[in-house]
């Protein structure tokens, strides 16, 4: 039994999300113009009440409206969690591979999680459209999909380098009744500016939040949407964790590594922090790898301090740890990791000695995702293959140490739509 999958229940839906940032004790956004903690009120000009109240909340536990739980079911929920045997036996280590499959929605990623949350939040709060940034595209399709379901319009800026590598993005966005921009783009006059000092600028999710709130400012009941960094977007992936608990449980394991990529912080987050949550509470002693690119190594090679979470320099100053809100990642396939800052409570746990924060380069994590295809028959999302970088890395050190220890990690979405990239590896490209 539990010898491949272990399955769960439509009725094993989590019915709450957990709040772990209600028992951090997180630093404050700031007014960039005056540096003091600006009130939560502030935060109305861009997100609808329900969810500025989600972002500061103090509840441990906070209801999933039966709504929101609906969709999840008809789309992704509950997700499997799978046992990677065959890489197990690929590897010869006495470690448990396990992995939480979140690609299997239509959606293909983890995002719809909180796309169906802010989408029903927003309807049920009069807003008519949202309008978002997103970089590899799972984000924008998740909002999309999600807007659809809840009768809202829907737009996309989408980093340039990734809306012309991954063309097929913008399609299912569009079918799915968003529009989309290249970001850099000439809707927002801070797009223009770039553009006028470089027609090629390849874009960055920093940029495209920039020209997403600059159009929230000019729009008629239009809200900004965020598929990321931000205390409630953690929340609403909490589901993830939640799951793989009940999970385990039933197969009688206790997680020993929890595995999962960052960009932003939000698949990653999903997956551990139902597992950090055990650990504060002095139930556990799991450890926790937060897997990242060279490329862009906001935790690794960052610095822990307040920055703006845009380029332009237009939102709240956040504690987290930054490369610079200037910073312009290079092209790297992993569009959805190309982000120059990390959600604060990821930062925040990190200082704390909670997490362990591993960089890999592009190279390696497309070796580990075609080990993964060729073993599991999964092509994984490159941002995901980075959590499996690290995974096929801790596996080893277990085969080193005779330890047979439970390795759980989060497939935060499949690669179908980013085959460019692998064609790409495979023909030696960088």
């Amino acid at each position: 039994m539990y010898e491949t999958k272990i399955l769960l229940d439509e009725n094993e839906v989590p019915k709450y999300y957990l709040n772990l940032c209600a028992q951090l004790a997180l630093p404050p956004p700031l007014h960039p113009g005056t540096k003091e903690p600006i009130p939560a009120e502030a935060l109305e000009a861009i997100f609808p009440k329900s969810l500025v109240a989600q972002e500061i909340s103090k509840e441990e536990k906070i209801p999933i409206p039966q709504e929101v739980r609906d969709a999840l079911i008809l789309l992704c929920r509950p997700s499997p969690l799978v046992r990677a045997k065959r890489l197990e036996a690929h590897l010869k280590t006495p470690a448990k591979i396990y992995f939480k499959n979140e690609s299997l929605n239509p959606c293909g990623s983890h995002k719809i999680n909180t796309a169906l949350a802010q989408a029903y939040y927003n309807a049920k709060a009069g807003t008519e459209q949202l309008v978002t940034e997103t970089g590899a595209g799972q984000w924008g399709t998740a909002l999309s999909c999600a807007s659809a379901l809840f009768g809202l319009k829907c737009r996309a800026f989408m980093v340039r380098t990734s809306y012309i590598s991954k063309p097929l993005r913008k399609t299912i966005m569009h079918s799915y009744g968003a529009e989309v921009f290249p970001s850099p783009s000439n809707e927002t006059a801070f797009g223009k500016s770039l553009l006028a000092k470089d027609p090629n600028h390849p874009g960055s999710l920093g940029i495209a939040i920039s020209e997403a709130l600059e159009q929230v400012a000019q729009g008629k009941n239009t809200k900004y949407s965020l598929g990321s960094v931000l205390n409630h977007v953690l929340l609403h992936q909490s589901i993830i964790g939640l799951e793989a608990q009940t999970q385990l449980k039933k197969a009688e394991l206790v997680a020993d590594t929890v595995i999962g990529c960052v960009g932003g912080g939000s698949n990653f987050a999903g997956i551990a922090f139902p597992f950090v949550k055990d650990v504060l509470d002095g139930k556990a002693h799991t450890k926790f790898i937060a897997a990242e690119p060279t490329a862009c190594p906001s935790i690794t090679a960052g610095k822990y301090e307040y920055d703006f979470g845009d380029t332009a320099g237009t939102t709240p100053l956040l504690k987290m740890h930054t490369l610079g809100k200037d910073f312009i990642p290079s092209p790297i396939h992993a569009g959805g990791l190309r982000y120059h800052g990390m959600a604060p409570a990821v930062s925040y746990l990190v200082q704390q000695g909670i997490i362990e924060a591993r960089a890999y380069e592009q190279e390696r994590t497309f070796e580990a995702a075609m080990l993964f295809a060729k073993t599991e028959g999964i092509v994984p999302a490159p941002e995901s293959s980075h959590a499996i970088a690290a995974t096929i890395e801790e596996a080893l050190a277990c085969k080193k140490s005779g330890e047979e220890k439970t390795i759980l990690f989060n497939l935060s979405g499949h690669g179908l739509l980013d085959l460019n990239a692998y064609e790409s590896y495979m023909n030696g490209l960088k």
